[in-house]
């Protein structure tokens, strides 16, 4: 997939500005809903014999609009995830534009000129409610308008669960509950997140329960506090196991910065220090508990333990 950053105002050259089809959107999480806009733009690429295109837009909006700090923005598919996936979908082209206070100033006519139909946007594809310009002044109502006959284009009705539409809202509340089987089926696939394995305290191995402790790579968004059922992807092959996400206050009476990951791995023994890893968040077993005695904690892991097992023993995909 051929990736392009586009900064207000891009230069235009003729690479840029060739026939396409484009989905246009945000897509954090690429949800099923995301997904329905992509493959409405990919038979409209098919029929038109044109290369299937995405434009989406960095950081997330809120950062500019709503004066909240990019620190401080967490992501369901942080950007080199989204291209990943985006790319797994089958996309050729992925223009990446940043969404900056003068990007954001534009008024929606010029937005199309510079942004669809200088780039020879043949046709466009957009979720209903996909809005452009200052304030989110045009929309899918107000692009016929403003297309100049330039290009066509399609709307994408919402995509619904339950009679809900699917939203990066909706998916975010949920993991922010821990919500993950709900979140993996609203996503489509289970929620996952990458990370590097980094120095921990070293007292699982103590308790014969070892973990790896990872850092998130990227700012992903992450479950809420708890002990979890997971898969981890490490060196190309899956492994069963657990995860806790919290402040161990068994250990610690503070909850100072960051929650800790650590990940204890059914029977798998081997130093992954510095290894990438990808965790797959399957189901919540329970929230964090301060217990009164080590004893009472290793009697714990034991049960979280038989959960998870139990939990993973039906393997939804490989």
């Amino acid at each position: 997939m051929e990736v392009h950053h586009l900064i207000h105002p891009h230069t235009l050259t003729p690479s840029l500005s060739k026939a396409k089809v484009m989905a246009m959107g945000y897509f954090d999480g690429v949800h099923r809903g995301h997904k329905e806009v992509i493959e409405k733009a990919r038979q409209a690429a098919e029929d038109r014999g044109l290369p299937l295109t995405v434009m989406t837009f960095h950081p997330h909006p809120k950062v500019v609009l709503s004066k909240q700090s990019e620190e401080d923005m967490f992501y369901l598919t942080p950007l080199a995830e989204k291209q990943h996936i985006l790319e797994s979908l089958g996309v050729e082209e992925l223009y990446i534009v940043r969404f900056d206070q003068e990007f954001a100033s534009l008024d929606p006519q010029a937005f199309v000129d510079a942004y669809i139909i200088d780039l020879g946007v043949k046709h466009a594809v957009a979720g209903f409610d996909f809005s452009y310009g200052k304030f989110g002044r045009g929309n899918m109502e107000t692009l016929p308008y403003h297309s100049r006959d330039a290009f066509t284009f399609s709307t994408v009705s919402p995509y619904t669960e339950e009679g809900e539409k699917i939203s990066s809202t909706w998916i975010r509340e949920a993991v922010e509950q821990g919500e993950m089987v709900k979140a993996a089926r609203l996503l489509g696939r289970w929620y996952t997140f990458e990370g590097t394995v980094v120095e921990g305290e070293k007292r699982g191995r103590t308790i014969g329960f070892p973990t790896a402790n990872i850092q998130a790579d990227e700012p992903y968004l992450l479950p809420n506090d708890g002990v979890y059922a997971v898969r981890a992807l490490i060196d190309g092959a899956w492994h069963r196991g657990m995860s806790n996400i919290g402040y161990k206050p068994t250990f610690h009476d503070e909850r100072d910065g960051p929650p800790e990951i650590e990940v204890h791995l059914f029977d798998f023994d081997g130093d992954i220090y510095g290894k990438a890893v990808r965790v797959e968040w399957r189901e919540r077993l329970r929230g964090e508990v301060k217990f009164p005695s080590l004893d009472a904690l290793v009697s714990q892991l034991h049960e979280d333990k038989r959960a998870a097992e139990q939990v993973l023993q039906q393997e939804i995909r490989d």
